[in-house]
């Protein structure tokens, strides 16, 4: 199987930049899968003016791919069904999150392949006895499939530290067109985009931040490194985000804004200052006074108050709000009521389930 290629006009979407929110489960209270309300949250994504989604990622729970629980394929079948749907006339890039040993990330990429998706996002986490050597490989076999971005996830919720020398060959692999960079750490960080400078396919790889504590710093900020006596600058395009699956609708205005900034090469103070509010809300959402616990949780916990989830119930036991996060989302959700999008979801919440009802019957 050769890997497809993205359109001219997906390609141009996936460089200039774009919001990609992490795609959520929605569950029943008996934890099987709540299909109306899986396709409702694709379709707000869309509505919102997202370029796209990720789907089958540490967002959507790991857990899916549990013999016992066989929800990856579903998952995946969902959104993709819903954005075919939605008929859009604009470039949109479906992405399928891929993770575990290469016998079984190649049957995950290919399964994305199967349901039109255009990219896959390839986890490195949760594989100690791989060596650095082994990683490459199983990227370079993946391209074949599906053009793959790159995924640097922090070590607190499964990823592993790869060092400059790493990402230096990674992004020598023909079949990589993107990586997003979510470390949550500056040093790591810089390892990663100064790799991408210095190598002979800069302009072939874009850069998304996954960095949620560090989102609008991440955007504007340009990146420049001396390379054969020369400057070379790269920037972030966008971001796939957990932190995008909620108020998406406001993370594209605020993006819009960002790219405003950027262009007219002038930062308000008061863009610096929603960089700030919106780490504050993610500190809350992803549960950083308790190392992450409830990340998930926090996440769906927006999403069951704005009703398009029926709550936020997650497929592990240890995936629950932590005490206290509760209270902390009614707090960042007093405080920065224009980084909230309650009232869009409001509008439209009825329709998407009501037609994502009437999809769901008639797939049956």
């Amino acid at each position: 199987m050769m890997a497809t290629s993205l359109s001219t006009d997906q390609l141009k979407l996936l460089h200039e930049g774009t919001v990609i929110p992490a795609h959520p489960l929605a569950l029943t209270n008996d934890k099987s899968l709540d299909e109306r309300r899986q396709r409702a949250l694709t379709r707000y994504y869309i509505e919102s003016g997202a370029g796209g989604i990720a789907v089958g990622v540490h967002t959507t729970q790991f857990e899916i791919r549990d013999p016992e629980v066989q929800l990856l394929e579903p998952v995946l079948r969902l959104a993709s069904e819903e954005v075919e749907r939605a008929g859009l006339t604009r470039p949109f890039l479906k992405i399928a999150g891929v993770c575990g040993p290469l016998e079984q990330a190649l049957e995950e990429a290919k399964l994305a392949y199967s349901y039109g998706y255009d990219l896959i996002l390839v986890s490195m986490g949760g594989l100690p006895s791989y060596s650095e050597r082994e990683h490459l490989h199983r990227i370079s076999e993946l391209s074949s499939v599906l053009p793959v971005c790159g995924f640097y996830l922090q070590p607190s919720v499964g990823g592993r530290t790869f060092p400059y020398s790493f990402w230096k060959e990674f992004v020598e692999i023909e079949g990589v067109v993107a990586i997003k960079l979510a470390p949550f750490n500056r040093y790591q960080t810089l390892d990663v985009v100064r790799a991408v400078c210095e190598s002979r396919r800069r302009d072939d790889v874009a850069l998304y931040t996954g960095n949620d504590d560090n989102i609008v710093a991440d955007l504007l900020t340009p990146y420049t490194f001396t390379v054969n006596g020369e400057q070379v600058t790269k920037h972030f395009a966008g971001g796939l985000l957990g932190q995008w699956a909620v108020w998406t609708s406001k993370a594209v205005e605020l993006y819009e804004e960002i790219r405003v900034a950027k262009a007219n090469k002038e930062i308000p103070l008061t863009l610096l200052q929603k960089g700030i509010e919106l780490t504050d809300c993610n500190a809350v959402l992803f549960d950083v006074a308790h190392d992450f616990k409830g990340c998930i949780a926090g996440i769906n916990e927006v999403l069951r108050r704005q009703g398009l989830l029926a709550s936020s119930i997650c497929l592990s036991e240890k995936e629950v709000l932590s005490k206290g996060q509760s209270q902390a989302i009614d707090r960042v959700y007093a405080s920065y009521p224009h980084l909230t999008d309650d009232a869009f979801v409001s509008k439209h919440r009825s329709r998407w389930l009501h037609e994502c009802k009437e999809a769901t019957t008639k797939e049956r």
